[in-house]
């Protein structure tokens, strides 16, 4: 039996491409195939993605900082929907829901039509982040695991957890099993932006940071397994 009933899982865009700046359809589908063997498990699912894969407009000095998000947010639309065609491909039924209005692409963002997808067994993708600029889709899926009231936030990242510094840089880095939110905002941890940690520090929500790499890691944690980081 799982250890949550509803979780929302966080992927970087990347993890849709080939290491280019691109949607790739084999990187979906063994996205989408992880996501299959969660939801399997019978627990409801939320999953935010990013859009690094197609652009990264703080990279652009010379655009203004607000269309550069608004482009970001349209990248993650992109994503989103070739994420639930996957999904559809494999037999995971999935609702692709956008933070603004895109009438001919996806449905709008609304909490009561989100839950009742989640109870009846179907994926929701969140897209658009948070509809706003200057926040992240780190920000976007805290704000969306709080509203959904997740029982918890599944970060998966490049490393398999949290450290004292980079593990890539220094052989010596400490791994913490688990942390408070406290010490990653003093300490300015790069898991999640701070204003990520800071919302889910003020609604007592739950990050579990596992490498993206782990086989079955999001399985494995929420069946009970401790690995990665938990912050709370």
């Amino acid at each position: 039996m799982a250890k949550y009933k509803r979780i929302l899982l966080k992927i970087s865009g990347e993890a849709l491409s080939d290491g280019q700046l691109n949607i790739c359809g084999t990187s979906c589908m063994n996205v989408a195939n992880q996501i299959r063997q969660i939801a399997a498990t019978g627990v409801q699912l939320g999953v935010v993605v990013g859009g690094g894969n197609i652009w990264r407009g703080r990279t652009i000095d010379a655009m203004d900082r607000a269309t550069a998000d608004y482009i970001g947010m349209l990248a993650t639309v992109m994503n989103g929907l070739a994420l639930g065609e996957a999904l559809s491909s494999v037999g995971v039924a999935n609702r692709v829901v956008s933070s603004f209005a895109i009438d001919k692409v996806t449905e709008t963002y609304f909490l009561p039509n989100v839950n009742q997808y989640l109870e009846e067994g179907k994926v929701v993708i969140f897209v658009g982040g948070t509809g706003s600029p200057y926040f992240s889709t780190d920000s976007a899926a805290s704000l969306r695991a709080c509203e959904i009231h997740a029982d918890a936030l599944v970060c998966l990242k490049a490393v398999d957890g949290l450290y004292d510094s980079d593990p890539k840089v220094n052989p010596n880095a400490k791994k913490y099993d688990e942390i408070s939110y406290d010490k990653v905002i003093a300490d300015n941890l790069k898991a999640l932006d701070l204003t990520a940690i800071a919302m889910c520090r003020e609604f007592g929500m739950r990050i579990v940071v596992l490498g993206k790499d782990e086989p079955n890691g999001v399985v494995r944690a929420l069946q009970g397994e401790r690995l990665g980081t938990i912050v709370k």
